[in-house]
C-alpha cells in the first residue's frame, strides 16, 4: 500500500514562519515523523510539496493506480482552489484533508474550504500531530476501499 502526502504552498517554510501559529517544527521533521509511523503500519509514503497549484494538480492526476489514499495539507489553496477540489473528486481516492492549524478557530476567509467536501474528512488543529492521524485514516480507508473490491 502506497500513500501519497500532498503538501501545498508555504509548507516549505515550517518551523520559521509565523511559528506562533504552525509551531517550530519543520516539514522535513513531519516528514521523519510521518516515514516512522508508516515504517511501523507496513505502508509506504511519497511526501510531496509544491508551491504551484498546477503541480499539485498534476499530484493528483497522476495518483491512480500509484497510490491507494491521498493526504493532502492544501494550505492557502484550502480556500481558494477549483482546481484541487476537481481533481480530487476526478481521482476517485480516498483522500483526508489535514491542516496544522484548527482553520476553523482562525480568520473568517479560513473556515470554508473547497477541497474537503470532496474528501473523506477533515483533521485540522492538531500540530505535526495532524499528519500522523491523517496516515492512519487513509491506510485505514485504503484498507476498507481493498475489502470493498
Amino acid at each position: 500500500m502506497r500513500i501519497l502526502f500532498i503538501n501545498g504552498p508555504n509548507l516549505n517554510l515550517l518551523g520559521r514562519r509565523e511559528t506562533g501559529i504552525y509551531g517550530r517544527t519543520t516539514l522535513a521533521e513531519i516528514k521523519k515523523r510521518v516515514l516512522q509511523r508508516a515504517r511501523a503500519l507496513r505502508v509506504q509514503v511519497d511526501f510531496r510539496q509544491s508551491n504551484h497549484e498546477g503541480e499539485l494538480v498534476d499530484l493528483i492526476g497522476a495518483a491512480p493506480g500509484r497510490y491507494s489514499a491521498i493526504v493532502i495539507n492544501p494550505a492557502a489553496y484550502t480556500h481558494t482552489s477549483v482546481a484541487l477540489r476537481d481533481a480530487i473528486a476526478a481521482v476517485g481516492l480516498p483522500a483526508v484533508e489535514i491542516h496544522l492549524s484548527n482553520i476553523h478557530a482562525r480568520e473568517d476567509f479560513r473556515h470554508r474550504s473547497l477541497t474537503a467536501p470532496v474528501c473523506v474528512g477533515q483533521i485540522c488543529g492538531f500540530g505535526p500531530l495532524s499528519y500522523l492521524l491523517g496516515l492512519e485514516a487513509a491506510v485505514a480507508l485504503a484498507k476498507n476501499a481493498g475489502k470493498q473490491s
